[in-house]
């Protein structure tokens, strides 16, 4: 009896050992360890269906890692261990789903769909240890069957603010896969930069791409004046670059879905195409930050009653849904002070013919009509939350992002939403406290702790209006970060809590175990020459 005791409790100590290795993230729905290793090397079999091209590219990318990572690829063959990647019906997970099995002599890597399939091998990836040992790399056993908990797990980078090459939108999209995100939103347009090329209108880029150092106008309002004397800065993607990293982020399972502001945050529009579009039919020179601002501070909008403005923006959004697939296109609607409009001629006559009370009811028609257009092409809009003013658009969906409050209201009123609030998604927050001097950041503290306990679905909402949460994005806006290391060290490990939160069943969440599958990935991440905020400092 005392040896069987032994025994046991030998077994329960090898098996924790080997438990401790596991740093998958985000955490799988069921995973069971067994006894024995997987042992990888440049002798072993990779076996898949040469014939389905998408499963081609998954088996291209895990040897493509191997390569980067340890200096040899597997081939496919027929003798030794192998690693099968496998599409099969009868794995029930939905989509994204996948069942991933290390056995001692066979991995195997099971899914329905060929996104089930990436994301298994995401989690083969996060199995394997930094270094190889004389080319060998030992993988525990065990057993895992994944799903994820919500549909839309993605992320906003700002590149309006500051622009990023395309090489750098492809290393982005590289990590937002490797934590299984699956949307990423492109903020393409603000008053700080046009970045998208429209053939109908190359002023946009011509001149809305750029910004001139004068020393006399504010680029940003939170960076203060442009120097006198420095050159143009900014830049733009053409619309073959455009295609170019829609098909990258495709071939990764990701969904990019842009965002082309309006009716605020348009000034690089508005003040490249100031007839068609300003309310008084000038440009809007002046954008100061003021102290604090008020009820009568004005900021430039789209003129809500020239028609030229919609077929501005009916034009606009018909090449930017010829280049863009997503189910959802992004328009914006956020902070829109509506005192320009309130003083213009057009907007009051538009209020007048329509019957309309105020401004947030003109703002709802904007809205609306923007939705109608877009419906017409097979499309849906997202907008911030403040397009639930005056009345949400019929079919429209919200991102939430003034607290909670916007999304449990369009919950309840059966609309989709995205959950995204700056308490615990603005990756432009400090992540430390003590950082102030080395990266700078808008004022607010986020620590990756908080992150990673942002329950998305509020307990207001009942069971069947729960179901309209789609899920949560973080968004890295980049008023202050202007070059790619300083992205990547906001972005991380932040991203990592967030793809927890929205992949990972609730009741399997605990910061503590994060932490330590952190350290595996921190030093993952270090090989990969990857910028990241190390929250042990």
């Amino acid at each position: 009896m005392k040896r069987l005791f032994h025994l046991i409790i030998l077994l329960f100590t090898v098996s924790n050992a080997i438990a401790q290795v596991i740093s998958i993230i985000p955490k799988p729905a069921e995973l069971s360890v067994k006894s024995g290793t997987f042992l990888l090397n440049s002798e072993c079999s990779l076996q898949f269906d040469a014939a389905n091209e998408e499963v081609v590219r998954i088996a291209d990318f895990f040897n493509d890692y191997l390569q980067n990572m340890y200096g040899y690829k597997i081939e496919e063959h027929s003798e030794g261990r192998a690693i099968h990647l496998k599409i099969s019906s009868r794995v029930k997970l939905g989509k994204e789903g996948y069942v991933l099995k290390v056995e001692q002599n066979s991995i195997a890597i099971t899914a329905s769909e060929p996104n089930g399939l990436f994301y298994g091998v995401q989690s083969l990836k996060h199995l394997l240890p930094i270094e190889a040992k004389d080319g060998e790399l030992k993988i525990p056993c065990l057993d895992i069957e994944d799903q994820p908990r919500f549909k839309w797990r993605g992320n906003m980078l700002d590149v309006s603010r500051h622009f990023f090459p395309v090489s750098f939108i492809k290393k982005y999209i590289d990590i937002l896969a490797m934590y299984k995100i699956n949307t990423f939103q492109m903020h393409l347009t603000d008053d700080q930069g046009w970045r998208i090329e429209i053939e109908k209108y190359p002023l946009l880029t011509e001149k809305g791409a750029w910004r001139v150092g004068t020393g006399e106008e504010a680029w940003n309002p939170f960076v203060g004046p442009a120097i006198k004397g420095k050159p143009k800065y900014g830049g733009f993607y053409s619309q073959e670059e455009i295609k170019e990293i829609v098909q990258y982020a495709k071939d990764r399972f990701i969904t990019v879905v842009p965002e082309i502001e309006m009716p605020a945050h348009s000034r690089s529009a508005h003040d490249t195409y100031p007839a068609e579009l300003s309310c008084t039919g000038e440009p809007y020179l002046v954008f100061n930050m003021p102290d604090s601002i008020t009820s009568d501070f004005e900021i430039p909008l789209l003129c809500a009653g020239k028609e030229e403005t919609f077929l501005f923006l009916e034009n606009v959004l018909e090449e930017v849904i010829e280049l863009f697939p997503s189910e959802y296109i992004h328009i914006g609607g956020d902070e829109a002070l509506k005192t320009r409009w309130e003083k213009c001629p057009a907007c009051n006559k538009r209020m007048q013919d329509e019957g309309f009370n105020n401004t947030q009811e003109l703002q709802s028609y904007f809205i609306k009509r923007i939705e109608k257009y877009v419906n017409s092409k097979g499309r849906k809009i997202i907008g911030w939350d403040e397009i639930l003013e005056g009345g949400l658009a019929p079919n429209a969906a919200v991102m939430s992002w003034r607290g909670t409050e916007g999304g449990i209201a369009a919950a309840k009123a059966n609309h989709k939403v995205v959950m995204s609030p700056t308490t615990h998604c603005y990756l432009d927050y400090h992540q430390f406290q003590h950082e102030k001097n080395a990266y700078p950041a808008v004022g607010s503290f986020l620590p990756v702790e908080k992150v990673y306990s942002y329950e998305p679905i509020p307990e207001e909402l009942s069971e069947k209006e729960a179901t309209y949460i789609l899920g949560v994005q973080t968004n890295l806006w980049t008023e202050y970060v202007a070059t790619t290391k300083h992205a990547e060290y906001m972005l991380l490990p932040r991203l990592q809590a967030q793809a927890e939160v929205a992949w990972t069943k609730k009741g399997l969440k605990e910061f503590s175990d994060f932490e330590k599958r952190l350290e595996s990935d921190y030093q993952r991440l270090e090989k990969m020459g990857i910028n990241f905020g190390d929250h042990r400092r």
